[in-house]
């Protein structure tokens, strides 16, 4: 097979992003915001979340251009940086990320069906998992046929999912009113909320979800035509977005009170939009939201598999990972991308956890890998590696990555120590696999450091399964 067969150009690779970004988030958005926070913490956490992930669009577009060599950004980076354990880590917890995003998806889209056909009520019963089920194996099997038409229908679904994003807007132009939007700005009337530091701070979750997938065309980026092509697509993805979710929630705001909001079920932007124009909106914005988590679907299961198979083409994962089949596809990646959404969405029939819960959870499994993306980041710029003739570069990218890493460290603190402990109940059992490839190249698994390392993401490990034993710790 050709070797154009598999490269994605500019266009494909914006798309992965914007794709991988505007999921289900932003049409539950006017609902999740309005649940931590009220208008004043909005802002405040909008303007630290546009200037920390900026910088993180940066960071990825720094390190696509300074260290070329390196394929599928997050997991690269780690291990360049900080060696082969935490190397791994972050494209476990990428991984794990991406594929529990996909069953929070898949939880959302049969709910929003079940607006219409109560039988998929909430998106967990029965026969909204036969359905989630089947979906789940249609796209996998089209994703199997190959990188690049999966890539092709994703920049489809993409066009698509935005136009009612921009009516929604349109719209919420004409039906935003001040009174409302100002009525109780930093949230005196609801004490439930807590300080404007504690609404920031428990909003930070729901911004990390929403743009989630800013990484998506450095994942990608062994697979780009143009290596340069992937700072441009990750910058013009963000810019895209971060208009998108701005407006949509702030109009919002300005359309129904925070109270109202707090208690929408989601998708929120349906009845939001309801609340505007009648029945019709509420139509459009199912439709555009079952395109939206189609498109997702497909850009997060290329990404799985796409992470998986970088790890083992480096030998951080086990060998069988790397398999590809005839079309190009890390097929066993795939497989077992898919084995474990299937497992979830199994699980989802007996779990008490909710939408909001899974996207939370997903969030902090992700932050470790920013955190060593931007620690890597930083570290070249000190050491000056790759910056010998470029002194006012250097200078530029070591502030941009300090400001980076604090707002990745900020948002290890926002998730919160139970989304830390879950989130280690995750890490822990990968080991296994990175054994398995230590194993096949005949070497220790650890070094002493790594062996420190893992002992504290064990005993986290254990707290946490204790903490679930005993109810403590809940999803």
């Amino acid at each position: 097979m050709s070797e154009s067969t598999h490269t994605l150009r500019l266009g494909a690779l914006v798309a992965l992003v914007v794709g991988s970004m505007i999921g289900g988030g932003i049409f539950s958005l006017p609902q999740n915001m309005a649940a931590s926070a009220d208008v004043g913490a909005v802002l405040i956490g909008w303007a630290i979340t546009a200037v920390g992930m900026l910088t993180l669009a940066f960071v990825f577009q720094t390190l696509a251009n300074r260290k070329p060599r390196l394929n599928a950004g997050v997991y690269a980076y780690a291990k360049a940086g900080f060696g082969d354990y935490l190397g791994f880590s972050s494209a476990w917890g990428y991984w794990i990320s991406a594929w529990l995003g996909c069953v929070g998806y898949f939880v959302l889209l049969f709910s929003t069906l079940g607006y219409y056909f109560p039988l998929f009520g909430e998106g967990n019963t029965p026969a909204a998992i036969i359905g989630a089920s089947l979906l789940l194996w249609a796209v996998h099997f089209l994703v199997l046929r190959g990188i690049k038409q999966a890539a092709l229908i994703n920049l489809v679904t993409t066009v698509a999912k935005i136009v009612p994003l921009l009516l929604f807007i349109l719209i919420g132009f004409f039906a935003f009113r001040l009174e409302i939007f100002s009525a109780d700005l930093w949230g005196l009337n609801t004490p439930d909320l807590g300080s404007v530091m504690d609404q920031v701070r428990n909003m930070m979750l729901v911004t990390v979800w929403v743009f989630v997938g800013i990484e998506g065309a450095s994942v990608f980026s062994a697979r780009a035509e143009k290596r340069t092509d992937v700072g441009t697509a990750t910058l013009i993805g963000f810019i895209t977005v971060l208009l998108l979710l701005v407006l949509v929630n702030v109009l919002s705001l300005g359309i129904m009170t925070r109270p109202e909001l707090a208690r929408l079920q989601n998708p929120s932007m349906v009845a939001v939009l309801e609340h505007v124009v009648g029945q019709w909106g509420a139509l459009l914005i199912s439709l555009g939201l079952v395109v939206s988590l189609l498109g997702a679907l497909l850009s997060w299961m290329l990404l799985c598999g796409e992470i998986l198979f970088a790890a083992a083409s480096d030998h951080s994962m086990p060998a069988f990972l790397r398999q590809e089949n005839a079309n190009g596809v890390p097929a066993n990646a795939i497989w077992l991308t898919n084995g474990m959404v299937q497992l979830f969405l199994l699980l989802t029939l007996v779990s008490t956890g909710t939408y909001l819960s899974l996207i939370y959870l997903a969030s902090s499994m992700i932050l470790v890998p920013y955190f060593w993306s931007a620690a890597y980041a930083l570290l070249l710029a000190v050491r000056g590696e790759t910056y010998e003739q470029a002194a006012g570069e250097r200078r530029k990218d070591l502030a941009i990555a300090a400001v980076a890493l604090a707002y990745a460290t900020w948002l290890l603190y926002a998730g919160g120590v139970k989304y830390l402990l879950l989130s280690a109940l995750l890490y822990a059992p990968g080991v296994i696999l990175f054994a398995k490839a230590k194993h096949e190249l005949g070497q220790p698994i650890f070094t002493p450091l790594e062996k420190l390392i893992f002992a504290g993401v064990a005993i986290a490990a254990l707290i946490a399964a204790y903490g679930r034993y005993q109810g403590v710790l809940t999803l």
